[in-house]
């Protein structure tokens, strides 16, 4: 079934058609609420620049890794994020300044990540991004990153919005993959689309000769183009999940394979596995047009605020 709704809402065949004409009502009444709570709400300063990193399309789309890319420019920044697949509630601080003050179960996969790649920033997660950027300034952040802030309407802050390849299926959720409208992209300040704007870079690490790719992410079909030939079977979990060490183990065996192959995201939940394990390492080339409209955002915003003091 997950294959099924992952084909319909990614890469749409005959098949998948009737039920999105049965579900297009709903999407409607789903987009045009979208639309509705963006134009009504009210924006909130916080008094220090807010830059927000996200995307209108269900899944991965680059956020994490934009993210940290960004954010390594920076000094005083704070990294805030939902934390989804975390098994905690409410705000947590998963790095303190680059020290680890968390356990991975705590944060989840993707803030756990954000937080061993910014040694030098700090990195919460909370449902309620407001009390986490007051949180944040209390804590004497300068700059404020939103991972996945993009529907964070009610909030101040610069729009980056990233864009895949190709959508091939336009429709807002359920019938398709868009959290809005496709259309609503027109709110953001700066839309960077993949393959234009940044493009991937994968190295992998620790390769071996016969790997088993483990993987717990959404869309998993995108990792094939990055795919080394001695991959010799693939496994998908549900986007988030957590890995059992003896699971692992017998997937290794049943494959007679020399090393577990997976994304950066799902080796921190792998950290204190006794087991071989080959990385995909993924880095963004950025345009640099982008990286100085961000800049010039942050320079100016921490300008003006300076002045009204």
């Amino acid at each position: 079934m997950k294959i099924f709704f992952e084909e319909m809402f990614f890469h749409p065949k005959p098949k998948h058609y009737l039920l999105m004409l049965l579900l297009l009502p709903l999407s409607l009444i789903y987009g045009l609420f979208m639309s509705i709570r963006r134009i009504s709400s009210t924006r909130y300063k916080f008094g220090l620049p807010i830059v927000s990193v996200g995307n209108l399309v269900v899944g991965g789309s680059g956020k994490t890794p934009f993210v940290i890319a960004l954010a390594s420019r920076f000094q005083d920044v704070a990294v805030i994020s939902r934390g989804y697949g975390r098994l905690s509630k409410g705000l947590v601080e998963v790095s303190h300044k680059g020290k680890i003050v968390c356990s991975v179960e705590q944060s989840g996969d993707e803030p756990m990540l954000m937080a061993n790649s910014l040694p030098n920033s700090s990195v919460i997660v909370s449902e309620n991004r407001e009390t986490a950027i007051e949180f944040s300034k209390k804590q004497g952040a300068k700059v404020i990153f939103l991972d996945d802030g993009f529907n964070r309407v009610n909030i101040d802050k610069f729009e980056l919005l990233l864009s895949p390849k190709e959508s091939r299926n336009l429709l807002p959720f359920p019938a398709g993959p868009y959290r809005e409208f496709f259309f609503n992209k027109k709110y953001a300040d700066v839309v960077a689309k993949e393959g234009r704007d940044f493009s991937r870079v994968v190295e992998i690490q620790d390769e071996t000769e016969r790997m088993v790719l483990v993987t717990a992410i959404s869309n998993p079909s995108r990792l094939d183009e990055y795919l080394p030939q001695d991959v010799v079977a693939k496994v998908y979990l549900e986007d988030h999940a957590y890995f059992e060490e003896s699971v692992l183990k017998r997937i290794l065996k049943e494959n007679s394979a020399t090393s577990l192959l997976c994304t950066s995201k799902d080796r921190v939940k792998m950290d204190h596995f006794d087991l071989p394990i080959s990385e995909m390492k993924l880095k963004l080339k950025i345009d640099n047009g982008i990286i100085e409209k961000i800049e010039d955002y942050i320079y100016a915003k921490q300008g003006s605020y300076i002045d009204e003091r």
